[in-house]
Parts: C-alpha cells; structure tokens; sequence
C-alpha cells in the first residue's frame, strides 16, 4: 500500500549547505479513483528520494490521503491505504496531486472535497492533477482562464462543462502558471518527472527514469495516442481497415489516388470523406503514421537512419529528418540518443 516516504531530505540542489525541509507531496485519492494516477506519481517522488540519498538534493515525502481516510477501492479493486485529510497534511505543501479515474465525476460533486481541495491548494506551491482529475480542479475553480489537459477522450466534456478554461487535447502535460495537468493515466508519471526535473535537475530525473525503465521526456509535442487510433477514434472505424494497412505499410505508395483506389472511392469523394470523419487531410495522416513508424523502428532496432527512412517511405534520409524536425522538433539522429540515454 501507498503511504509516507520517510526519506530524510539533504542539501540544496543548487549547492548551499544548509538543509532543506522534505518537500511534502500529497496524493488525492476517492472511491473509483484509477491505480496508476496514484501510484505512478507517488513511485516518482518515491524513488526520487531513493536516488537522491546522499547527493546535495532535497527528498520528498508522499502521503496519500482520501476524506475520511483508511481504505480506498481503486476502479481496479484494489485497496490503497489513505491518510485522513484532517490528520494527516502538513501544514505547508510542495505538491499536491488530484488522481482522475471513474469516480471522479462523484468526487467533483463531492462539496467536501471541492472546498477541501480549494482550501489545500492555497497553502501549496503547486497543484496538479492526473488525468480526469483535471474535473476536480475544474470544480474548485483552479483551472479557470488557465490552459489545461486531460484524457483524450475527456476533453470536450471539460471543455464544454467549463467554457473559461483552454482545453489543449494533445499534450502530455501542461503547466500553466502553479497549475499542471496531465493527460490519460500513464502521463501522471511524465508529469512526475518533470516536476523531479524541474526541482533536482536533469541528471537526477534521468536516473529515476532509468530506475523505472521509463523515457524521461517524450520528444516534442507528442500526441497522448498514436496517429493510427487517432484517426480511427475520430472516424469510429469508417476507415479502420485503410488506416491498419497504412499503418502496416509506411513504405507503400500512399498517394491519395492510391488510398482512394484501396477505399473503393473517387479521389475528390475520399479525400472530402475522410478528412470529414478523421478531422485530418489524408496526406497528414500518412505523414504522421510515417513518422510513428520511423520512430519505432530508431527505437528498437539499430538499422542505419537512412535504411530507416527508405523503409517508412521517406525516400532518403533528408526526407526523414525534415519530417522528424517538422513533427517532433528534434533529427532522427537525436531522438535516437535520447531513447537510448533513457534505456541505458
């Protein structure tokens, strides 16, 4: 079960020699609420601490709490181990974290835990939330004028309950003034490292990533799913058998003529179709399931970059690197490092 870190803290990161207090981390935690929006922030902070032992950086502390306290279900059924809010928060807050999951439209109805939330919020440095737990501080007014994310499949309802908050629906996280919301579940932990990254440094953030076997930052503004479910969530399968053979075929010959002659279809008749079902042209969708491609493979595997772009349909390897510097806003070459730094 999740509790408190009971890590000493150490010297400044930036070098002083006095001693810093623990920075507290508070979880939030209700009934429903997801597994990994709590424990994959709090195993962050925790190993952070870990990490740090005896270098010049100040630990954390995770506390998780709940209402009344005690057991919480999980939408997964299992039980995390709460700390009472009346009981267990210190009177100053580093960072206080909102978990999402199905019970949180509950929670955000919950008058007690809005006021509370509204209350905490005011003694933190920074508040932030996990997936849906973007609602919650929606519902204590903490998002209000603010740019915000949430899951994927959540953020027209967040943009249409509270009209005064910007709704950025690509984003792995977004920070916006002591305010950061994160995408679906897993984003909770990106979100953790970069707040790691921003306290303690890059070298810190990156040994936990590598303690975790997680990538410490995924390259530029990456959208929270890959480009083939996004464009079969937005069409709802009108095109899904095309999209899993574009996907399977990035070296194919995906001129729109082509793709029109694979969907049965005049040319002016699909493209109109399927940027009305897809949100995107199709030219745009093949480029970025291209790039999804050529990213896998600079991944896993050690073929040569210009091997890479001849086999995910980029021609030659200037192709793939405008492509990569066009969508990722890094070469090829440097995004192959970068993963390779995280999984050393």
């Amino acid at each position: 079960m999740f509790g408190r870190n009971d890590n000493i803290s150490s010297n400044s990161a930036k070098g002083g020699s006095s001693r810093l207090k623990t920075r507290e981390v508070v979880v939030f935690a209700f009934d429903r609420a997801q597994l990994l929006d709590i424990a994959g922030p709090a195993q962050v902070f925790a190993t952070a601490a870990e990490t740090a032992g005896s270098e010049r950086a100040a630990a954390y502390r995770v506390t998780v709490v709940s209402l009344a306290g005690g057991p919480v279900v999980t939408s997964s059924g299992i039980a995390v181990v709460t700390a009472a809010v009346g009981r267990a928060i210190p009177r100053a807050i580093d960072t206080l974290i909102v978990a999402g999951g199905p019970g949180i439209d509950a929670a955000a109805a919950d008058r007690r835990a809005v006021a509370w939330l509204r209350a905490a919020a005011k003694r933190s440095r920074r508040t932030c939330s996990v997936c849906t737990g973007a609602f919650l501080l929606a519902a204590a007014g903490l998002l209000s004028g603010k740019r915000a994310v949430t899951h994927w499949r959540a953020c027209a309802a967040l943009a249409q309950g509270y009209p005064d908050i910007r709704v950025d629906a690509d984003p792995i996280f977004v920070e916006d003034g002591a305010v950061w919301t994160s995408a679906g579940v897993t984003a909770g932990i990106d979100l953790a490292l970069a707040l790691v990254e921003r306290d303690l440094g890059r070298r810190l953030a990156l040994q936990v990533a590598q303690r975790l076997v997680v990538f410490l930052k995924r390259p530029g503004g990456q959208s929270q799913f890959s480009a083939a479910l996004a464009a079969q969530a937005s069409d709802e399968g009108a095109f899904a058998g095309l999209q899993d053979w574009m996907a399977a075929n990035p070296h194919a010959d995906m001129r729109v003529e082509r793709l029109a002659e694979r969907a049965g279809m005049s040319v002016r008749n699909f493209a109109r179709l399927y940027r009305a079902k897809t949100g995107t042209t199709p030219a745009k969708a093949v480029a970025a399931m291209r790039v999804e491609a050529a990213r896998a493979m600079l991944e896993e595997t050690t073929a040569p970059i210009a091997e890479i772009a001849r086999r995910c349909g980029f021609g030659d390897e200037e192709g793939l690197r405008r492509a990569f510097l066009r969508s990722l806003g890094v070469s090829p070459g440097r995004y192959r490092r970068r993963f390779t730094a995280a999984a050393d």
